[in-house]
């Protein structure tokens, strides 16, 4: 006999993503109901619980059978996920947090962190704290396997905070800098 999950409270918030996977876009949404998550694969309910094992690692039960994924967030703005020997490459879409297109690419609206997409060594800098900058424009340059990576910004507004330095090693996922 299967265990179901309690239907989500009325007015449960749902998160809903679009998600470019394998050639395919698919709608996954997420909603909260009280210590779990119910899931949802372009409208169909998924048995699956799921848990972070390690940083940007996580251990999914997925109808009765286990996985582990990697997940590695890339350059630029997709993800890399390596399960088993497989590997995988993700474009993930929130639409609450997308306001539009601006010259040709999306922009994303709010303060926003910017993240190390790969273990690597700061090399150069190009803004400072309070710079103004345009979606898109060049934040700082991070080396990996000996090829330089320009991390950019997600959108148009105003450094925050800058917590790179160049000589600085990092990982992948640690904070190099804010943007609102």
């Amino acid at each position: 006999m299967e265990a179901r999950r309690p239907a989500p409270a009325a007015g449960a918030p749902v998160v809903k993503y679009e998600v470019f996977l394998a050639g395919k876009t698919r709608v996954v949404e997420l909603a909260r109901v009280e210590d779990d998550w119910k899931i949802s694969l372009d409208g169909k309910e998924l048995d699956a619980n799921v848990a972070e094992v390690a940083p940007n690692t996580f251990s999914v039960l997925l109808n009765g059978e286990s996985h582990q994924i990697r997940v590695a967030p890339r350059a630029d703005g997709t993800l890399t996920l390596h399960t088993g020997l497989a590997e995988y490459h993700a474009e993930v879409t929130d639409p609450r947090v997308w306001r539009g297109r601006r010259h040709g690419a999306l922009e994303v609206e709010g303060r926003q962190q910017v993240t190390a997409p790969m273990p690597g060594k700061v090399v150069r800098v190009l803004v400072s704290e309070g710079d103004a900058v345009e979606a898109g424009q060049g934040l700082l340059v991070v080396e990996a396997m000996k090829m330089q990576n320009e991390i950019r910004s997600p959108k148009s507004g105003k450094v925050e905070k800058l917590l790179a330095k160049e000589g600085l090693a990092v990982n992948a996922g640690d904070v190099l800098a804010w943007v609102e």
